[in-house]
């Protein structure tokens, strides 16, 4: 098949979606598919047979940039992959698929609602819920999400996969991956992955690890602190660094800025146990969650939402969203007790091929060879 990958971001950008398109064209070559990308000036090409076009904004001259990308390297379908903060937030992404002669799948990353102006209201929710509707097929990404747009004809349940592989190749000195994140040799370290986003509960964090108050317990926050596409994450990013001082947090916590796959990896594999206290519970739609289960880590984190959720007891520690005491509790409990920490990581292991690349891209496939076989009957 001939693949066109349409994103708002793309590396070198910061985001979990240009990261997950970029792995996503890499699979489908492997499979022996031709990917093509169209993304905005900032992105550059990763991959040497995966083309990369690029055209400058979202609004109404993006129509024929994209039909002209379609024909130019007569595509097959294709694959918006979206996300609410993404494209600059310009609503004519989502009436998009009216103007495409191809068969048109939206891979949904979150169905959140954009802001578009003061007292939208139910505007917000339609302009999503019209892309949905006007695709031929559409991917979520959980469960949660699943929902809302079952009643479509052509709906699938697809999980993101980890933006980060655990990296195994080179030599690891454990120690010194400790020592640069700020945790001496008899520290607990706790790390924190990902966006300083309201949604991921940083600011419950700080608060637990407060109330905890013991010097032996550090944290590392890994990652990028806003990303590109989310303006709303900067506001929040000030917040906390303002309750890192009010809570005198300072000597227990270091920030690695934005780091590369490897060195994510690295910090990843150095930490005692991740913690992730989604305000929304454990989902799906997380990658920083997939990226700390594809490295068997012990983790703590939020009480899906979703009865079907394979996250339990077994896998990791659960505790209720915005409760700084039980997260605090849950934090101590994992400290003191070594055999839980290596049973949650035995658990969380066998999580590894729910999210596994080559099943979700025959997950694609299956969903692409439909469609265009209908398209073209």
């Amino acid at each position: 098949m001939r693949i066109g990958l349409i994103t708002g971001e793309y590396p070198p950008l910061q985001g979990g979606v240009g990261a997950y398109t970029d792995v996503l064209a890499r699979v489908f070559a492997e499979r022996g598919h031709q990917a093509f990308i169209f993304s905005e000036p900032r992105a550059q090409q990763q991959h040497e047979n995966i083309p990369l076009a690029q055209h400058s904004g979202w609004g109404l001259s993006t129509i024929p940039a994209i039909r002209q990308w379609i024909a130019s390297n007569d595509l097959d379908i294709v694959n918006l992959q979206f996300q609410t903060a993404a494209f600059n937030m310009s609503p004519m992404i989502h009436f998009l698929p009216h103007f495409i002669n191809k068969p048109f799948v939206t891979t949904f990353h979150d169905l959140r609602f954009p802001y578009l102006f003061p007292k939208a209201g139910k505007l917000r929710d339609w302009i999503v819920m019209h892309l949905a509707k006007a695709s031929n097929g559409v991917i979520v990404t959980n469960y949660e999400d699943y929902e809302k747009v079952s009643y479509l004809p052509c709906v699938d349940v697809i999980p993101i996969g980890s933006n980060i592989l655990a990296d195994r190749t080179s030599e690891y000195d454990r120690t010194a991956w400790r020592e640069k994140a700020g945790a001496a040799q008899d520290d607990f370290l706790l790390a924190y992955f990902g966006f300083i986003n309201h949604s991921k509960g940083v600011d419950i964090l700080l608060q637990a690890l407060a109330e905890l108050n013991q010097s032996t317990i550090k944290l590392v926050l890994i990652g990028g602190r806003t990303g590109t596409a989310d303006p709303t994450n900067a506001t929040y990013a000030a917040s906390i660094d303002t309750l890192i001082e009010n809570l005198n947090l300072s000597d227990k916590i270091s920030w690695t800025g934005f780091v590369d796959d490897v060195e994510v990896s690295a910090y990843l594999r150095a930490a005692d146990t991740i913690v992730l206290p989604f305000r929304d519970g454990a989902s799906y739609r997380r990658g920083s969650l997939m990226a700390a289960i594809q490295h068997g880590c012990a983790i703590i984190t939020t009480q899906p939402s979703h009865e079907d959720s394979p996250f339990s007891d077994d896998t990791m520690y659960l505790v209720a969203p915005d409760n700084s005491t039980e997260l605090a509790n849950a934090i101590q409990s994992l400290c003191k007790n070594a055999l839980l920490r290596t049973q949650l990581q035995a658990g969380v292991t066998q999580l590894k091929q729910l999210f596994d690349w080559q099943s979700i891209t025959e997950k694609y496939e299956t969903l692409f060879e439909r469609l265009i076989g209908e398209y073209s009957a």
